[in-house]
This record gives C-alpha cells, sequence and structure tokens, in this order.
C-alpha cells in the first residue's frame, strides 16, 4: 500500500504520467501504423519545414494563419507550443464548413466516415465563403443538405494521437447525426414528430380543443385510441383520448445530434486503438453554427466566452475533478470495484493520517456540498479519489480533466485500475441565438485551451481583444488574427531570467496555446 501511496502523490505532483497510457493486452501501439501523421492544422498551411521549426520550445513562435488564407466569417486564429511540457503541440484545431446529405442514419458508418460529398469540406475558402456569405455554387448543395460551420479545439495529454484523429473525424460524426433530421430542422415551422414518419392528426374531431399544456393527440395515438371500434362509416367515433408529451424544440435535435457524435468519435477511437496507433486522449470544445444559432459544445477545460459590447458571456463550463466531485464520489460509491481496494471516494482536507483512526475528522461524501465530520476508520486510510486543489486536482491521482475523448487505456500508474469508467466523452451544450442580437465588427467569439485561461481572466482576455480590435480598421479582415496573436503573446509572455513573464512579472502560461476569435457579425448576415 505505502508503495501505491507513494506512486499517486508522484502522480498527483506530474500530472498525467507517460506510464498510465500504455494499455494492457493486445497489440503494443509502437507496432501498430498510425490513422493520421502528426501536423500543425491543415488551415495554417505549413510545410514539414515550418511545422519543424514551430516546435521550439525555447523561442516558442507563435502561428498565425497568413494573409493569403481565409476562414470562414474571417476567422482569427494563432497558437504557440509549450515550454517544454511535451515534444510535440498536443492542441489540434479545425474549422470548416460542412454540408451534411439527407441520408438515413443507417448511412453512418461506425468507422472512419468516407470522402464522398456526404459530409463535404471546404476550408481556406476564397473571399465570399470566407465570410460565410451565401455563394451560387453553394444553392445545389443547401438544396440537398444542410449547411453548417464548425470550429473546433482539441487539447491533447499523454500524447497527440486522440487530438489529431479528433481534429479530422469529428466534424463528420455531426454530420451523420444531423442527417436523419434535416428535414426536420428546416421545417422549423412544425414541431418535431414524436415519432419520425409520423405528423399531429389533423382531424376536425381534435381541432375544436382549446389550446392547454397538452399537444395534439398524434396519428399513431388516435389509432391506437380506436382500437376495437367499429370499422363502419356510420360508426360514432371514440372520443378522443390526449397523451402528456413533452414540447421538443428544434434546437434540441442539434444539442442531441451533438451529443450523440462526441459518443460515437469516442466509441471510434476506442474500436480503431486496437489496429491503429492513437495515443492519450484529448478535449474537444466545439461551435456550430446552424440556422442562425451558435452551439457550443465542450467536454474538458478549454473554454468560449462572447464578447458583446461591455458584455461577457460564458459559453462553457471547465469539467475538472472539483467540478465534476459529486458524479465520481457517487459513481465510486456505486461501483467500488472500480476504486481497486486502493482509493476511497470520500473527501477529506487532506490525507488522514493511521494515528487518526476512531478521532472525528471533517469529510464530504457524493450527497454534501458542505462539510460534516464523522469517525474515521481504516477504510478512510486509502488514497482519495479526488485530490488536490484547482490545477493541481486530480482523479485517482493520475488526470487532471473529467471529461473528453479517448483515454480508454489510461491506468493508474503501477496498477490495473482503468480512469476511463470515471472520464465522460458527453459534451455539455450551450445554445447562442445570433438573430437576437445585432452585432458589431468588435463582438467576437474568443475559444481557448486551457493554456490560455490558466493565466488570464475572461476580464483579462476581453479587454486585451476589444482594446485591440478598436485600434485596427474594420475593414481588414486580418484584424481577428493579429487579435488572436496579440491574445497568444499575452498568454506566452517574454522569456526572462526566470522563467516566461507576463503582466506585471506573473508566472507565463508554459502550456499549449490555442486560440479562435470568431466575429459574429457575419452569423447576422446569413441568408
Amino acid at each position: 500500500m505505502l508503495t501505491r501511496v507513494k506512486t499517486a502523490v508522484a502522480g498527483f505532483m506530474g500530472g498525467i504520467m507517460t506510464g498510465g497510457s500504455s494499455g494492457g493486452g493486445g497489440n503494443s501501439s509502437s507496432d501498430l501504423p498510425m490513422k493520421f501523421p502528426y501536423m500543425r492544422p491543415e488551415f495554417l498551411g505549413l510545410s514539414a519545414d515550418e511545422i519543424e521549426c514551430s516546435a521550439d520550445h525555447i523561442a516558442r513562435p507563435i502561428l498565425i494563419l497568413k494573409e493569403t488564407r481565409r476562414l470562414p466569417w474571417a476567422t482569427g486564429y494563432a497558437e504557440v507550443i509549450n515550454a517544454g511540457k511535451s515534444a510535440l503541440n498536443e492542441d489540434q484545431a479545425c474549422c470548416e464548413v460542412v454540408v451534411a446529405r439527407r441520408r438515413p442514419m443507417s448511412y453512418c458508418p461506425p468507422s472512419t466516415p468516407s470522402k464522398t460529398p456526404t459530409a463535404k469540406r471546404r476550408n481556406s475558402l476564397p473571399n465570399g465563403e470566407a465570410l460565410g456569405l451565401r455563394v451560387e455554387h453553394m444553392m445545389g448543395e443547401e438544396s440537398e443538405g444542410l449547411v453548417f460551420h464548425y470550429w473546433a479545439l482539441f487539447d491533447g495529454h499523454a500524447g497527440s494521437g486522440a487530438a489529431v484523429v479528433a481534429s479530422r473525424l469529428l466534424q463528420h460524426h455531426i454530420a451523420c447525426q444531423l442527417q436523419a433530421v434535416i428535414e426536420i430542422l428546416r421545417n422549423l415551422h412544425s414541431p418535431p414528430p414524436t415519432v419520425l414518419g409520423e405528423e399531429p392528426d389533423s382531424s376536425p374531431y381534435l381541432q375544436g380543443n382549446p389550446p392547454g399544456p397538452h399537444r395534439a393527440l398524434t396519428r399513431a395515438a388516435s389509432l391506437r385510441g380506436a382500437a376495437g371500434a367499429p370499422s363502419s362509416p356510420c360508426s360514432t367515433p371514440p372520443p378522443p383520448r390526449f397523451y402528456m408529451e413533452k414540447k421538443v424544440q428544434h434546437e434540441s435535435l442539434v444539442i442531441g445530434a451533438i451529443e450523440n457524435a462526441f459518443k460515437e468519435m469516442d466509441a471510434q477511437l476506442e474500436r480503431e486503438k486496437q489496429v491503429y496507433s492513437i495515443s492519450g486522449g484529448c478535449t474537444a470544445l466545439t461551435v456550430v453554427y446552424l440556422l442562425g444559432k451558435l452551439y457550443v459544445g465542450n467536454a474538458g477545460d478549454s473554454r468560449a466566452i462572447i464578447i458583446r459590447g461591455n458584455e461577457i458571456v460564458s459559453m462553457s463550463t471547465e469539467f475538472t475533478p472539483e467540478s465534476e466531485r459529486q458524479r465520481l464520489q457517487f459513481l465510486g460509491y456505486m461501483q467500488p470495484q472500480l476504486l481497486g481496494n486502493e482509493f476511497t471516494h470520500l473527501e477529506f482536507p487532506r490525507r488522514v493520517q493511521r494515528k487518526e483512526v476512531g478521532k472525528r475528522m471533517l469529510y464530504r461524501d457524493f450527497t454534501m456540498n458542505g462539510w460534516a465530520y464523522k469517525t474515521v476508520e481504516d477504510e478512510d486510510l486509502k488514497f482519495p479519489l479526488i485530490y488536490g486543489e484547482g490545477k493541481k486536482a486530480r482523479v485517482l491521482a493520475t488526470i487532471g480533466v473529467t471529461r473528453g475523448l479517448g483515454d480508454h487505456d489510461l491506468k493508474v500508474h503501477d496498477s490495473n485500475i482503468y480512469i476511463k469508467p470515471f472520464l465522460s466523452c458527453i459534451p455539455e451544450v450551450k445554445v447562442y441565438n445570433l438573430t437576437q442580437h445585432e452585432h458589431g465588427t468588435d463582438d467576437v467569439m474568443v475559444m481557448g485551451t486551457d493554456g490560455l485561461w490558466d493565466v488570464l481572466t475572461n476580464e483579462e482576455v476581453a479587454e486585451a481583444v476589444t482594446t485591440f480590435l478598436s485600434n485596427c480598421d474594420p475593414d481588414d479582415l486580418h484584424r481577428y488574427t493579429m487579435a488572436a496573436q496579440d491574445l497568444v503573446m499575452r498568454a506566452r509572455g517574454v522569456l526572462r531570467d526566470r522563467g516566461w513573464r507576463i503582466t506585471n512579472e506573473r508566472l507565463g502560461s508554459g502550456d499549449d496555446i490555442s486560440v479562435f476569435i470568431i466575429p459574429l457579425m457575419y452569423g447576422n448576415r446569413q441568408p
């Protein structure tokens, strides 16, 4: 037990241990081919030499979008590698316009989506498309399917493999999930049917009913209610039977599609780890623009905010051992075998010592937001499921995030205790209706990996972006990329004798940093 405790403490101090990402059984990952080669975001258009030069942990050059390239909505992007935490930049980014074609759900393959026009990509778009404006050759595509804009950031850990794969494929899974509901989403005036293929009953027998909390009887329910009734045309129809139905909004279908896409992406990573070398796991922050709304899906500790005038709108929640303490503790309580007889699901202010057995000590269980006292037992001497505070908090002394993709073979060091059961791949999805606001040229959404937010607050980011954009020519479409570069520079800081330093000699970010700045005014111009 003492060895396990020492190992756990080492994991707490060092973060994710490299040994924890190797799975037991099966082929060694080193013997398997990579599914996709390592590279920086495709839209940066970097050569192999430029990618190699960007991996300089001393100079830490900031990479930005070249002036000859454009992203949808004139989106700005910048990134910088870490200060030596890992050999490669484990962040990945994606920005595309995707067309989801009309197909049945059974069409969606369980593995890599094919490169057919089913989920068509267009990036580095020429001028008109770059602004997200309707162009002539898109008319045919929109008549056959649904166009959505897609931005995503993936923060890898214990290797870049999962982040690379997710950055290539997650948008295709979202397109596949949307395919089955394209017609429903395009008909916003009719509520989504409870059962696909059935519509609300239009019988005049029901039309005279006053509106109320109940929805109209569906055709299927009407038939069920008439079961056993005479079939002759002269027979009196039975009185209508009403069933309670939840009112489902169209945006809920998009939220469900994004949630299921994350789940399918995670399942694909698990399957394909058997045949490809896919290292580690990753957090995922995605933004989908569809039918006038932004859908922000977050699984991990990246963050998105909207800066609108003098207002800051939070569009994501960070999922960490502290923020998800009760969910994790409840799982440990319900399935104690997942703790491997080495950990306890209870939380204490500090490690319990053997001399304290029999004494009353502060503790917290999954049912509690506050604290209480309990009599310490031998069982409480085990290492806590959640240990540490803030950025040093860890689950099972190993990992500092509780949602994301991958990590299927991650174990507690020198044990057979899997960590994946405690990690969720399901994102929280928040919705922002662009049509409810008129946005100016300086109103933007900022997406960033945790390397940005570890050292800058929402207010500092908003002030920096607003100040920078106010000093730029509003007609300069490159201004958002320059603002992203300025933001990354502020978070990275300047290399001094005592390391990377930012304003007021605070410690700068030594992590990988990736930032999108998305101007919102183009969303108001969509057809």
